[in-house]
C-alpha cells in the first residue's frame, strides 16, 4: 500500500487506546507498554526481568472506527542469540469484530544479542519501522492490533483513514494471570495464539498477562502489582522458575508462596484465585536447577536446554516439580478452609505425559505452537467452562474431546 492513497489521521496512543499493559512510559519515540509499574521495576532491577516485562504479551491497541488501511509507526528491539539461528520478526496480529484478519511484521529496530556461552549482552541501534493494513471494512468495527510477544516495542505513531475512539466495555470480565515464559508465551506462533490469548478468546474475557520469561520467582513486587490491578478472575501459574534459577530452597519456598498469596488476597479478598502447579518438564521433575544451555547443542546450531543439578540434592531441600506440585497441592488445601473462592490445577491437566511423548517440548524447556493452542483450549475448559471461573466468564468454546 503506498502510503498516499489515503488521507491519514494521526491518532495519539493513550491509555484508552491500549489493553493489557500495566502503565505506559513516555520515550524519545512515543510509548512503551510495560507490565510491570515503575516502582517494580526500580526494585526488581533484574535485566532478565526488565527484558521480560516490556515485551507485550497480551498487549493490543484496540479502538473502534470505520477505517480501510492503518499503519502503525513501531521501534521493536529484536534479540538475536550467538550460534543459534535468527528469530524471525515478531508477529503483530490484526482481530476485526474478534476475528483474525491479517498479521504483519516491522522490520528494522534494535537489537539485543545475548551470548549464552560468555553471559553478555549487546545493544544496537536500528530504526522504527512501519506496520500496514489495508482492505479493511468501511463499516464500524472493533479493531485490536496485538503487540508481538517477544519484541519490547515502543509505539510511535498510529495512522488511519477514518477517526478512531475507545472500544465501549462489552462488559466482559478481566482474566489476570500470572507465569513464567511460558505463559509469556514462547514458543507461540503469533500473540493471538499463547495459551493465555487462545484461553481467553475461548472464555470471552479480557486478558491481562504478566508472564514473565524467566522471572515468575514469588518476587514481592509482582504479588503487589496483582494486589493493585484491578481484575475479575485470577491466576498465578508457579514454580518452573524457581527450579530453573536454583533460587530458593524448600524452606523459604512455601512461605513465600503463603505470602505471596496473602498479598494478592490483600487487594482481591474474594477473587476467584487460580493456583496452577507446573507444566511436566521432564529434565526437572526429579532433577533439581539449575537450567543449563546444552552447549552441544548449541554448537550444532539448536537452542537446547538441560538440568545441571543433582538429584541427591533434593534431600537438602533442593525444588523439583514433583516437590512443587506436592506443596502446592498442600498449600491450597490448607488455605481453601478458609478461603473458600481459592482453587488448584495440576499443570499436568494441561500438559502431561501423553502430551509429551505426542508433542515433546523442542528445547526441553517450552511448548511449541500447537502445544500452546492444546493447553488454551484445556484451561478453558477446566477453569472457564466448568472450573472456578465459570460464573466470570462467558465461554464460547466447545468442549474438549481429548
Amino acid at each position: 500500500m503506498n502510503g498516499t492513497d489515503h488521507m491519514w489521521i494521526t491518532t495519539p496512543i493513550t491509555a484508552e487506546l491500549l489493553r493489557g499493559a500495566v502503565e505506559l512510559e513516555h520515550t524519545g519515540h512515543g510509548v512503551l507498554p510495560h507490565r510491570l509499574p515503575a516502582r517494580a521495576r526500580a526494585q526488581g532491577a533484574d535485566a532478565q526481568l526488565l527484558m521480560a516485562e516490556s515485551q507485550p504479551a497480551g498487549v493490543r491497541l484496540a479502538f473502534r472506527t470505520r477505517a480501510t488501511a492503518i499503519e502503525l509507526d513501531a521501534l521493536p528491539t529484536k534479540r538475536v542469540y550467538t550460534g543459534a539461528p535468527p528469530l524471525p520478526d515478531g508477529v503483530y496480529d490484526l482481530l476485526v469484530d474478534g476475528r483474525l484478519a491479517g498479521q504483519g511484521r516491522v522490520p528494522g529496530g534494535r537489537t539485543l544479542t545475548i551470548d549464552m556461552a560468555a553471559g553478555t549482552v549487546e545493544h544496537r541501534d536500528g530504526p522504527v519501522g512501519t506496520l500496514r493494513f489495508s482492505g479493511l471494512p468501511s463499516t464500524a468495527k472493533d479493531v485490536e492490533i496485538w503487540l508481538p510477544y517477544n519484541e519490547t516495542t515502543q509505539l510511535v505513531a498510529l495512522r488511519t483513514d477514518a477517526p478512531v475512539e475507545p472500544v465501549p466495555d462489552r462488559g466482559r470480565k478481566v482474566w489476570l494471570h500470572h507465569g513464567s515464559s511460558i505463559s509469556h508465551g514462547s514458543d507461540a506462533a503469533s500473540p493471538t495464539t499463547t495459551w493465555p490469548a487462545h484461553a481467553a478468546s475461548l472464555g470471552g474475557v479480557e486478558l491481562i498477562n504478566l508472564g514473565f520469561g524467566g522471572s515468575a520467582l514469588l518476587d514481592p513486587f509482582t504479588a503487589r502489582t496483582l494486589r493493585d490491578t484491578p481484575a475479575d478472575l485470577i491466576s498465578v501459574k508457579i514454580g518452573i522458575n524457581l527450579v530453573n534459577t536454583d533460587l530458593m530452597r524448600l524452606r523459604a519456598f512455601v512461605p513465600a508462596v503463603h505470602g505471596f498469596l496473602d498479598t494478592i488476597r490483600e487487594g482481591h479478598p474474594t477473587t476467584p484465585l487460580l493456583v496452577v502447579s507446573p507444566l511436566l518438564c521432564p529434565i526437572h521433575e526429579d532433577t533439581p536447577g539449575p537450567s543449563a544451555p546444552d552447549l552441544t547443542a548449541l554448537a550444532d546450531g539448536r537452542l537446547r536446554f538441560r538440568a545441571a543439578g543433582d538429584p541427591a540434592e533434593r534431600a537438602a531441600g533442593k525444588l523439583t516439580l514433583r516437590v512443587i506440585r506436592d506443596e502446592l497441592a498442600g498449600i491450597v488445601a490448607q488455605r481453601a478452609e478458609d478461603d473458600p473462592n481459592l482453587h488448584h490445577l495440576d499443570g499436568r491437566s494441561l500438559y502431561g505425559e501423553a502430551d509429551a511423548a505426542e508433542l515433546p517440548l523442542p528445547d526441553a524447556l517450552h511448548p511449541d505452537a500447537a502445544t500452546h493452542l492444546r493447553m488454551g483450549e484445556r484451561f478453558a475448559e477446566l477453569a472457564f467452562r466448568k472450573g472456578p471461573f465459570a460464573d466470570g466468564s462467558t465461554y464460547k468454546g466447545e468442549p474438549a474431546t481429548d
